[in-house]
């Protein structure tokens, strides 16, 4: 049995923080493996007005095809496979088991990021980064003067619809069949700014090619309705870190230092995992943050262990650089 190549660094995890973060260690000339399954929250981004750099918006599709070709340019390995176990064994190196091979790396970077839950309702799904969204933050500009429904029911979706009245005077919740449970502050608010709040279950979506046009509840009425938010919640793929040791807090996320690492030596994470906002661009700035961090390790482990790749060699007289 070929015996398992070990690289400096594994990344799991192809979304941006994943790609921001091998950038920087192809770059850092870290013998670099990013393994990804190809199912990034980006891709459901189909206009990301708010990435950095490009004006006119860019498709989380493109994005991402972008940030891989930026990685191959710097001969970071790129895999797709699922990860489906992830240990640190006793010689201090991680093994990581995929559908298709075992990894094995000195660091490993989880960036597994999270997966927004859409609400329970037929058809819906059709509208997700079109006119269904998650983030209040990311596209609420892009809806302006347009009638809003926030899907929800406790202090998350009252701050949501509260939100969306600098950007329209139509916003109603809608709690989808589920009893409010706001606190009083929040309930007073939606009082005091005649927030309307519908109860009853959505049955029918109606769109156009995932533009939304209504809901009709089950009773029969029917509302219309341009974008839509929902506050349903979040899966945070972290059970990778959590079963290699690292710590989670009670949301399920990643705890984290301010350099990235985890509560396991040698194990870091970036992104949507952890308690970080979730948006693309600071998951690319916490990827950045994480492969500065590991190559620095990488770095004093290599000084304190005596095993720097070369010496230095004088350049010969004329040589560049001897001017």
């Amino acid at each position: 049995m070929p015996k398992t190549e070990l690289h400096d660094v594994l990344i799991i995890g192809g979304g941006l923080a994943g790609l921001s973060a091998a950038v920087y260690l192809g770059r850092s000339r870290r013998d670099t493996l990013l393994v990804h399954s190809n199912r990034s929250m980006a891709k459901w981004e189909a206009d990301a007005q708010n990435y950095l750099g490009f004006p006119e918006g860019i498709d989380g599709n493109e994005l991402l095809r972008l940030g891989q070709a930026q990685v191959t340019r710097f001969h970071v390995g790129l895999v797709e496979d699922d990860i489906a176990s992830l240990k640190k064994i006793g010689d201090g190196t991680f093994r990581a088991q995929g559908g298709l091979h075992t990894y094995a790396a000195r660091r490993v970077l989880v960036a597994t990021g999270l997966t927004h839950l859409p609400p329970e309702i037929p058809g819906v799904k059709d509208c997700l980064g079109k006119s269904l969204f998650f983030c209040k933050d990311c596209d609420a500009f892009r809806v302006q003067g347009q009638r809003i429904v926030i899907i929800g029911h406790g202090n998350e979706a009252a701050d949501y619809a509260l939100a969306m009245l600098l950007y329209s005077p139509s916003v109603i919740i809608a709690t989808n069949g589920t009893e409010p449970h706001w606190d009083a502050d929040h309930a007073g608010w939606l009082s005091e700014y005649r927030v309307l709040v519908r109860r009853e279950r959505i049955c029918e979506v109606k769109h156009e090619e995932g533009q939304l046009q209504g809901f009709t509840f089950d009773q029969g009425e029917r509302i219309s309705v341009d974008a839509a938010f929902t506050t349903r919640g979040d899966i945070y793929h972290s059970g990778l870190a959590e079963g290699a040791g690292a710590s989670l807090d009670d949301s399920g996320e990643i705890i984290i230092d301010a350099h990235l690492n985890t509560t396991v030596p040698g194990l870091y994470a970036a992104g949507c995992v952890t308690s970080a906002n979730c948006q693309m661009i600071i998951a690319a700035g916490q990827g950045a943050t994480a492969a500065q961090a590991i190559n620095r390790d990488l770095f004093e482990e290599c000084l304190r262990e005596h095993r720097l790749p070369c010496f230095g060699t004088p350049l010969p007289d004329g040589a560049a650089g001897t001017h």
